[in-house]
Protein backbone atom coordinates (compact mmCIF):
# COMPACT_ATOMS: atom_id res chain seq x y z
CA UNK A 1 0.00 0.00 0.00
CA UNK A 2 0.98 3.55 -0.25
CA UNK A 3 2.03 6.36 2.07
CA UNK A 4 -1.27 7.73 3.69
CA UNK A 5 -2.38 11.25 2.67
CA UNK A 6 -4.94 13.16 3.91
CA UNK A 7 -8.38 12.96 1.90
CA UNK A 8 -11.00 15.31 2.14
CA UNK A 9 -14.15 13.95 2.92
CA UNK A 10 -16.30 16.18 1.66
CA UNK A 11 -18.56 14.39 -1.44
CA UNK A 12 -19.76 18.34 -2.34
CA UNK A 13 -15.50 19.47 -3.10
CA UNK A 14 -14.92 16.35 -5.28
CA UNK A 15 -18.51 16.78 -7.37
CA UNK A 16 -17.32 20.44 -8.08
CA UNK A 17 -14.05 19.47 -8.98
CA UNK A 18 -15.28 16.70 -11.69
CA UNK A 19 -17.71 19.17 -13.01
CA UNK A 20 -15.30 21.58 -13.49
CA UNK A 21 -13.17 19.36 -15.32
CA UNK A 22 -15.79 18.31 -17.49
CA UNK A 23 -14.76 14.95 -15.81
CA UNK A 24 -17.88 12.16 -16.69
CA UNK A 25 -16.98 10.44 -13.45
CA UNK A 26 -20.03 11.98 -11.69
CA UNK A 27 -23.93 10.35 -12.52
CA UNK A 28 -25.31 13.68 -12.86
CA UNK A 29 -23.49 17.24 -13.20
CA UNK A 30 -26.83 19.19 -11.59
CA UNK A 31 -25.16 17.78 -8.33
CA UNK A 32 -23.19 20.37 -8.59
CA UNK A 33 -26.13 23.06 -7.79
CA UNK A 34 -28.05 23.76 -5.02
CA UNK A 35 -30.97 21.89 -4.05
CA UNK A 36 -32.87 24.34 -3.78
CA UNK A 37 -32.68 24.02 -7.38
CA UNK A 38 -35.14 21.13 -7.57
CA UNK A 39 -37.89 22.04 -4.90
CA UNK A 40 -40.42 23.15 -7.03
CA UNK A 41 -39.28 20.11 -9.79
CA UNK A 42 -41.60 17.25 -9.38
CA UNK A 43 -38.93 14.07 -8.45
CA UNK A 44 -36.63 12.86 -6.61
CA UNK A 45 -33.83 15.05 -8.27
CA UNK A 46 -29.88 14.46 -9.31
CA UNK A 47 -28.18 11.31 -7.97
CA UNK A 48 -29.01 7.64 -7.71
CA UNK A 49 -33.10 8.28 -8.05
CA UNK A 50 -33.36 10.34 -10.66
CA UNK A 51 -34.29 7.45 -12.40
CA UNK A 52 -37.37 6.75 -10.57
CA UNK A 53 -41.19 8.18 -10.44
CA UNK A 54 -41.89 10.04 -7.66
CA UNK A 55 -45.31 9.16 -6.69
CA UNK A 56 -48.25 12.00 -7.12
CA UNK A 57 -48.93 13.85 -3.87
CA UNK A 58 -45.22 13.49 -2.08
CA UNK A 59 -44.22 16.14 -0.47
CA UNK A 60 -42.60 19.62 -1.62
CA UNK A 61 -40.34 22.18 0.08
CA UNK A 62 -41.24 25.70 -0.06
CA UNK A 63 -38.78 28.27 -1.24
CA UNK A 64 -35.32 28.97 1.08
CA UNK A 65 -35.17 32.40 1.64
CA UNK A 66 -32.79 33.71 -0.50
CA UNK A 67 -30.13 34.43 2.55
CA UNK A 68 -29.49 30.67 2.29
CA UNK A 69 -29.77 30.03 -0.96
CA UNK A 70 -26.48 32.38 -1.82
CA UNK A 71 -24.39 31.84 1.10
CA UNK A 72 -21.02 30.38 1.07
CA UNK A 73 -20.27 27.37 2.91
CA UNK A 74 -18.25 29.15 5.94
CA UNK A 75 -21.11 31.44 6.25
CA UNK A 76 -23.47 28.71 6.40
CA UNK A 77 -21.36 27.04 9.17
CA UNK A 78 -20.72 30.15 11.25
CA UNK A 79 -24.52 30.18 11.02
CA UNK A 80 -24.86 26.71 12.15
CA UNK A 81 -21.97 27.05 15.20
CA UNK A 82 -24.09 30.12 16.59
CA UNK A 83 -27.83 28.84 16.20
CA UNK A 84 -26.72 25.88 18.49
CA UNK A 85 -24.75 27.74 20.65
CA UNK A 86 -27.77 29.98 21.42
CA UNK A 87 -30.11 26.78 21.61
CA UNK A 88 -28.03 24.44 23.95
CA UNK A 89 -29.90 21.72 24.74
CA UNK A 90 -32.76 22.63 23.69
CA UNK A 91 -32.07 21.01 20.47
CA UNK A 92 -30.43 18.06 19.11
CA UNK A 93 -29.04 17.30 15.88
CA UNK A 94 -29.21 13.98 14.15
CA UNK A 95 -27.52 12.82 11.46
CA UNK A 96 -27.55 9.55 9.10
CA UNK A 97 -24.19 8.38 7.69
CA UNK A 98 -25.42 9.10 4.00
CA UNK A 99 -25.74 12.89 4.73
CA UNK A 100 -23.04 15.20 3.59
CA UNK A 101 -19.73 15.99 5.53
CA UNK A 102 -20.82 19.86 6.00
CA UNK A 103 -23.79 18.45 7.10
CA UNK A 104 -22.83 15.50 9.75
CA UNK A 105 -20.04 17.84 11.57
CA UNK A 106 -22.87 19.23 12.89
CA UNK A 107 -24.96 16.25 14.16
CA UNK A 108 -24.96 15.67 17.59
CA UNK A 109 -24.94 12.21 16.65
CA UNK A 110 -24.16 10.21 13.71
CA UNK A 111 -25.77 6.69 12.53
CA UNK A 112 -28.03 4.75 10.54
CA UNK A 113 -31.89 5.34 10.40
CA UNK A 114 -32.08 2.79 13.99
CA UNK A 115 -29.35 4.14 15.52
CA UNK A 116 -30.82 7.59 15.06
CA UNK A 117 -34.24 6.86 16.54
CA UNK A 118 -32.94 5.14 19.58
CA UNK A 119 -30.68 8.69 19.60
CA UNK A 120 -33.76 10.12 19.75
CA UNK A 121 -35.47 8.68 22.63
CA UNK A 122 -32.52 9.06 24.79
CA UNK A 123 -33.34 12.95 24.74
CA UNK A 124 -36.80 13.73 26.31
CA UNK A 125 -35.26 16.85 27.37
CA UNK A 126 -35.00 17.87 24.00
CA UNK A 127 -37.46 20.57 22.41
CA UNK A 128 -36.79 20.22 19.22
CA UNK A 129 -34.99 16.80 17.21
CA UNK A 130 -33.57 18.11 13.70
CA UNK A 131 -33.34 14.73 11.97
CA UNK A 132 -30.67 15.22 8.87
CA UNK A 133 -32.11 12.16 6.66
CA UNK A 134 -35.29 11.74 4.68
CA UNK A 135 -38.91 11.39 6.03
CA UNK A 136 -39.43 7.86 6.77
CA UNK A 137 -36.45 8.32 9.67
CA UNK A 138 -38.33 11.43 10.67
CA UNK A 139 -41.40 10.09 11.19
CA UNK A 140 -39.96 7.02 13.29
CA UNK A 141 -38.15 9.68 15.52
CA UNK A 142 -41.44 11.13 15.81
CA UNK A 143 -42.95 7.90 17.55
CA UNK A 144 -40.66 7.24 19.24
CA UNK A 145 -39.90 10.92 20.75
CA UNK A 146 -41.79 12.43 23.61
CA UNK A 147 -45.61 14.28 22.27
CA UNK A 148 -44.46 17.70 23.32
CA UNK A 149 -41.43 17.38 21.04
CA UNK A 150 -40.95 18.68 17.85
CA UNK A 151 -39.23 16.60 15.20
CA UNK A 152 -37.91 18.40 12.30
CA UNK A 153 -36.87 17.48 8.18
CA UNK A 154 -34.81 20.56 7.14
CA UNK A 155 -35.85 19.49 3.45
CA UNK A 156 -39.73 17.89 2.81
CA UNK A 157 -38.47 16.61 -0.44
CA UNK A 158 -36.00 14.19 0.94
CA UNK A 159 -38.06 11.41 0.45
CA UNK A 160 -37.30 7.48 -0.10
CA UNK A 161 -38.07 6.21 -3.67
CA UNK A 162 -37.53 2.67 -2.03
CA UNK A 163 -40.23 3.64 0.57
CA UNK A 164 -42.12 5.35 -1.77
CA UNK A 165 -42.34 1.66 -3.78
CA UNK A 166 -44.85 -0.09 -1.54
CA UNK A 167 -47.78 2.72 -0.29
CA UNK A 168 -50.52 1.36 1.70
CA UNK A 169 -52.91 1.43 -0.49
CA UNK A 170 -50.77 -1.87 -2.60
CA UNK A 171 -50.09 -3.49 0.70
CA UNK A 172 -53.64 -3.51 1.86
CA UNK A 173 -54.66 -4.70 -1.87
CA UNK A 174 -51.79 -7.70 -1.24
CA UNK A 175 -52.95 -8.64 2.01
CA UNK A 176 -56.66 -8.99 0.70
CA UNK A 177 -54.74 -11.13 -2.20
CA UNK A 178 -53.41 -13.25 -0.19
CA UNK A 179 -56.06 -13.93 2.47
CA UNK A 180 -58.31 -14.98 -1.05
CA UNK A 181 -55.53 -17.24 -1.54
CA UNK A 182 -54.60 -18.63 2.09
CA UNK A 183 -57.66 -18.18 3.89
CA UNK A 184 -58.52 -16.18 7.00
CA UNK A 185 -55.05 -13.96 8.11
CA UNK A 186 -56.02 -13.67 11.48
CA UNK A 187 -56.66 -17.52 11.74
CA UNK A 188 -53.52 -19.87 13.03
CA UNK A 189 -53.17 -23.17 12.06
CA UNK A 190 -53.35 -26.73 13.94
CA UNK A 191 -49.65 -25.48 15.15
CA UNK A 192 -50.16 -22.82 16.12
CA UNK A 193 -48.99 -20.66 12.72
CA UNK A 194 -50.39 -17.83 11.09
CA UNK A 195 -50.77 -17.90 7.39
CA UNK A 196 -48.27 -15.10 6.62
CA UNK A 197 -46.66 -12.66 8.83
CA UNK A 198 -45.90 -9.20 7.72
CA UNK A 199 -42.16 -7.56 7.66
CA UNK A 200 -41.45 -4.14 7.26
CA UNK A 201 -37.69 -2.81 6.78
CA UNK A 202 -37.26 0.63 8.82
CA UNK A 203 -36.96 1.98 5.31
CA UNK A 204 -40.80 2.52 5.02
CA UNK A 205 -43.27 4.75 6.00
CA UNK A 206 -45.42 5.24 9.10
CA UNK A 207 -48.22 3.95 7.33
CA UNK A 208 -46.74 0.38 6.48
CA UNK A 209 -45.38 0.47 10.09
CA UNK A 210 -48.97 0.85 11.38
CA UNK A 211 -50.11 -1.40 8.87
CA UNK A 212 -47.78 -4.30 9.66
CA UNK A 213 -48.71 -3.31 13.49
CA UNK A 214 -52.39 -4.03 13.22
CA UNK A 215 -51.88 -7.37 11.83
CA UNK A 216 -49.19 -9.18 13.86
CA UNK A 217 -45.98 -8.51 11.98
CA UNK A 218 -42.95 -6.38 12.93
CA UNK A 219 -40.35 -3.97 11.72
CA UNK A 220 -36.72 -5.15 10.96
CA UNK A 221 -33.18 -3.02 10.08
CA UNK A 222 -30.27 -4.56 8.00
CA UNK A 223 -28.53 -5.87 11.08
CA UNK A 224 -31.30 -7.39 12.58
CA UNK A 225 -32.89 -8.75 9.79
CA UNK A 226 -32.25 -12.41 10.18
CA UNK A 227 -33.21 -12.45 13.87
CA UNK A 228 -36.67 -10.64 12.94
CA UNK A 229 -36.79 -13.37 10.32
CA UNK A 230 -36.82 -16.02 12.91
CA UNK A 231 -39.31 -14.28 15.14
CA UNK A 232 -41.61 -14.10 12.59
CA UNK A 233 -41.07 -17.62 11.55
CA UNK A 234 -41.98 -19.22 14.71
CA UNK A 235 -45.28 -17.39 14.40
CA UNK A 236 -46.32 -17.60 10.73
CA UNK A 237 -46.04 -19.95 7.69
CA UNK A 238 -44.77 -17.49 5.63
CA UNK A 239 -43.52 -13.74 5.32
CA UNK A 240 -44.34 -11.04 3.39
CA UNK A 241 -41.46 -8.89 3.31
CA UNK A 242 -41.12 -5.51 1.89
CA UNK A 243 -40.41 -2.97 0.41
CA UNK A 244 -36.50 -3.71 -0.50
CA UNK A 245 -36.23 -7.20 -2.12
CA UNK A 246 -32.93 -7.37 -2.26
CA UNK A 247 -32.13 -7.49 1.96
CA UNK A 248 -35.15 -10.23 1.92
CA UNK A 249 -33.93 -12.28 -0.53
CA UNK A 250 -30.34 -12.14 0.79
CA UNK A 251 -31.46 -12.45 4.69
CA UNK A 252 -34.02 -15.67 3.74
CA UNK A 253 -31.40 -17.45 1.89
CA UNK A 254 -28.81 -17.05 4.11
CA UNK A 255 -30.92 -18.79 6.67
CA UNK A 256 -31.52 -21.78 4.17
CA UNK A 257 -34.50 -20.70 1.95
CA UNK A 258 -34.30 -21.91 -1.62
CA UNK A 259 -35.08 -19.17 -3.82
CA UNK A 260 -38.14 -21.25 -5.59
CA UNK A 261 -39.74 -20.55 -2.24
CA UNK A 262 -39.37 -17.04 -2.60
CA UNK A 263 -42.04 -15.13 -5.19
CA UNK A 264 -41.61 -11.50 -6.28
CA UNK A 265 -44.92 -9.27 -5.20
CA UNK A 266 -45.77 -7.12 -8.31
CA UNK A 267 -48.13 -5.21 -6.99
CA UNK A 268 -49.20 -3.96 -10.77
CA UNK A 269 -50.01 -7.46 -11.04
CA UNK A 270 -52.70 -9.96 -10.08
CA UNK A 271 -51.56 -12.06 -7.21
CA UNK A 272 -48.27 -10.23 -7.33
CA UNK A 273 -47.49 -11.98 -10.79
CA UNK A 274 -47.45 -15.48 -9.53
CA UNK A 275 -49.49 -18.30 -9.31
CA UNK A 276 -51.77 -19.42 -5.95
CA UNK A 277 -50.13 -22.33 -5.90
CA UNK A 278 -46.97 -21.01 -5.94
CA UNK A 279 -47.89 -18.48 -3.19
CA UNK A 280 -49.12 -21.22 -0.97
CA UNK A 281 -45.83 -23.04 -1.31
CA UNK A 282 -43.91 -19.72 -0.61
CA UNK A 283 -41.94 -18.93 2.49
CA UNK A 284 -41.03 -15.65 2.09
CA UNK A 285 -42.94 -13.36 -0.45
CA UNK A 286 -40.43 -10.18 -1.73
CA UNK A 287 -42.33 -7.30 -2.53
CA UNK A 288 -40.71 -5.55 -5.53
CA UNK A 289 -38.89 -2.85 -4.43
CA UNK A 290 -35.21 -1.51 -4.31
CA UNK A 291 -32.49 0.71 -3.17
CA UNK A 292 -31.11 2.73 -6.35
CA UNK A 293 -28.05 3.68 -4.64
CA UNK A 294 -27.10 -0.13 -4.31
CA UNK A 295 -29.00 -1.35 -7.30
CA UNK A 296 -25.70 0.28 -8.77
CA UNK A 297 -23.28 -2.24 -7.51
CA UNK A 298 -22.49 -5.06 -9.50
CA UNK A 299 -19.86 -8.20 -9.97
CA UNK A 300 -18.18 -6.60 -12.78
CA UNK A 301 -17.02 -4.08 -9.92
CA UNK A 302 -16.16 -6.92 -7.82
CA UNK A 303 -14.21 -8.05 -10.44
CA UNK A 304 -12.44 -5.24 -11.18
CA UNK A 305 -11.38 -4.24 -8.09
CA UNK A 306 -10.25 -7.91 -7.32
CA UNK A 307 -7.98 -7.35 -10.77
CA UNK A 308 -6.96 -3.93 -9.73
CA UNK A 309 -5.95 -4.67 -6.26
CA UNK A 310 -5.20 -8.08 -5.18
CA UNK A 311 -6.18 -9.20 -1.72
CA UNK A 312 -9.09 -6.67 -1.57
CA UNK A 313 -11.74 -6.86 1.04
CA UNK A 314 -14.73 -6.64 -0.78
CA UNK A 315 -17.76 -5.80 1.85
CA UNK A 316 -21.05 -5.01 0.25
CA UNK A 317 -24.51 -3.76 2.13
CA UNK A 318 -27.11 -6.31 2.11
CA UNK A 319 -29.68 -4.17 -0.04
CA UNK A 320 -27.45 -4.92 -2.90
CA UNK A 321 -28.49 -7.58 -5.33
CA UNK A 322 -27.84 -11.19 -4.50
CA UNK A 323 -25.66 -11.51 -6.97
CA UNK A 324 -23.23 -8.87 -5.57
CA UNK A 325 -23.52 -10.21 -2.01
CA UNK A 326 -22.96 -13.39 -3.40
CA UNK A 327 -19.51 -12.50 -4.83
CA UNK A 328 -18.31 -10.11 -1.94
CA UNK A 329 -16.57 -11.27 1.10
CA UNK A 330 -18.81 -9.80 3.45
CA UNK A 331 -22.09 -8.27 3.47
CA UNK A 332 -23.50 -6.20 6.08
CA UNK A 333 -25.01 -3.03 7.74
CA UNK A 334 -23.71 0.21 7.98
CA UNK A 335 -22.63 0.00 11.43
CA UNK A 336 -20.92 -3.81 10.30
CA UNK A 337 -19.34 -1.92 7.47
CA UNK A 338 -17.51 0.45 9.82
CA UNK A 339 -16.93 -1.50 12.74
CA UNK A 340 -15.32 -4.47 10.27
CA UNK A 341 -12.92 -1.44 8.94
CA UNK A 342 -12.22 0.01 12.70
CA UNK A 343 -11.26 -3.30 13.62
CA UNK A 344 -8.61 -3.71 11.35
CA UNK A 345 -5.05 -3.90 13.02
CA UNK A 346 -3.06 -4.11 9.47
CA UNK A 347 -3.12 -1.72 6.63
CA UNK A 348 -5.97 -3.12 4.10
CA UNK A 349 -7.27 -2.26 0.92
CA UNK A 350 -11.08 -2.02 1.17
CA UNK A 351 -13.44 -1.88 -1.84
CA UNK A 352 -17.17 -0.84 -0.51
CA UNK A 353 -20.20 -1.49 -1.58
CA UNK A 354 -22.68 1.33 0.09
CA UNK A 355 -23.12 5.30 -0.53
CA UNK A 356 -20.55 7.40 -1.15
CA UNK A 357 -20.39 9.83 1.74
CA UNK A 358 -19.75 6.75 4.04
CA UNK A 359 -17.20 5.74 1.96
CA UNK A 360 -15.42 8.44 1.33
CA UNK A 361 -15.56 9.59 5.25
CA UNK A 362 -14.08 6.20 6.23
CA UNK A 363 -11.62 6.74 3.85
CA UNK A 364 -10.62 9.96 5.56
CA UNK A 365 -10.95 8.75 8.67
CA UNK A 366 -8.70 5.88 8.53
CA UNK A 367 -6.08 6.89 6.17
CA UNK A 368 -4.11 3.97 7.39
CA UNK A 369 -6.13 2.29 4.96
CA UNK A 370 -7.08 2.30 1.61
CA UNK A 371 -10.75 2.28 1.28
CA UNK A 372 -12.60 3.12 -1.84
CA UNK A 373 -16.35 3.22 -2.99
CA UNK A 374 -16.66 -0.34 -5.54
CA UNK A 375 -18.77 2.56 -7.99
CA UNK A 376 -16.31 4.64 -9.53
CA UNK A 377 -19.02 6.82 -10.42
CA UNK A 378 -19.86 9.12 -7.89
CA UNK A 379 -23.99 9.50 -7.51
CA UNK A 380 -25.13 10.13 -3.86
CA UNK A 381 -28.13 9.16 -2.43
CA UNK A 382 -30.83 11.90 -4.48
CA UNK A 383 -32.85 11.96 -1.21
CA UNK A 384 -29.97 12.21 1.30
CA UNK A 385 -28.61 15.11 -0.93
CA UNK A 386 -31.52 17.21 -0.31
CA UNK A 387 -30.50 18.18 3.23
CA UNK A 388 -28.36 21.02 2.54
CA UNK A 389 -26.24 23.06 5.42
CA UNK A 390 -28.45 25.91 4.25
CA UNK A 391 -31.86 24.25 4.73
CA UNK A 392 -30.23 22.98 8.45
CA UNK A 393 -29.21 26.83 9.54
CA UNK A 394 -32.56 27.92 8.02
CA UNK A 395 -34.23 25.43 10.77
CA UNK A 396 -31.78 25.98 13.63
CA UNK A 397 -32.24 30.45 12.87
CA UNK A 398 -36.41 29.66 12.85
CA UNK A 399 -35.82 27.59 15.92
CA UNK A 400 -33.68 30.87 17.26
CA UNK A 401 -36.67 33.25 16.33
CA UNK A 402 -39.35 31.04 18.29
CA UNK A 403 -40.52 29.57 14.92
CA UNK A 404 -40.96 25.90 13.97
CA UNK A 405 -40.96 25.01 10.28
CA UNK A 406 -40.86 22.01 8.49
CA UNK A 407 -42.78 19.50 11.74
CA UNK A 408 -43.08 16.03 10.77
CA UNK A 409 -46.01 14.31 12.73
CA UNK A 410 -47.63 11.20 12.26
CA UNK A 411 -51.48 11.09 13.33
CA UNK A 412 -52.30 8.70 16.62
CA UNK A 413 -54.25 6.30 14.55
CA UNK A 414 -51.49 5.72 12.67
CA UNK A 415 -48.69 6.05 15.43
CA UNK A 416 -50.01 3.84 17.56
CA UNK A 417 -49.98 0.49 15.54
CA UNK A 418 -47.06 2.08 14.43
CA UNK A 419 -45.41 1.75 17.45
CA UNK A 420 -45.92 -1.84 18.43
CA UNK A 421 -44.56 -3.03 15.59
CA UNK A 422 -41.46 -1.04 16.60
CA UNK A 423 -41.31 -2.34 20.34
CA UNK A 424 -41.30 -6.02 18.93
CA UNK A 425 -38.54 -5.19 16.78
CA UNK A 426 -36.79 -4.03 20.26
CA UNK A 427 -38.14 -6.54 22.05
CA UNK A 428 -36.65 -9.35 19.51
CA UNK A 429 -33.35 -10.90 20.43
CA UNK A 430 -31.00 -13.62 18.48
Amino acid sequence: MSTPVSLDPSVDHRILELVAVGDDGVCSTDLAAGPWTFDGVPGYGPGSSMGDVIPTGSPRQGELPAAYREADEADLEARIVAARETLGDRVVVLGHFYQREEVVRHADYVGDSYQLAVAAKRHPEAEAIVFCGVHFMAETADLLSGPEQAVILPNLAAGCSMADMADIDQVEECWEQLAEVLGPLDVPDADGLLPVIPVTYMNSSAAIKGFVGRNGGIVCTSSNARTVLEWAFARGRRVLFFPDQHLGRNTAKEMGVALDRMPMWNPHRPLGGSSAETLVDSRVILWHGFCSVHRRFTTAQIDRARAEHPGVRVIVHPECPMEVVDAADEAGSTAYIREAIEAATEPTVFAIGTEINLVRRLAAQHPQHEIFCLDPVVCPCSTMYRIHPGYLAWVLEELVAGRTVNRIEVPSAVADPARVALERMLAARP
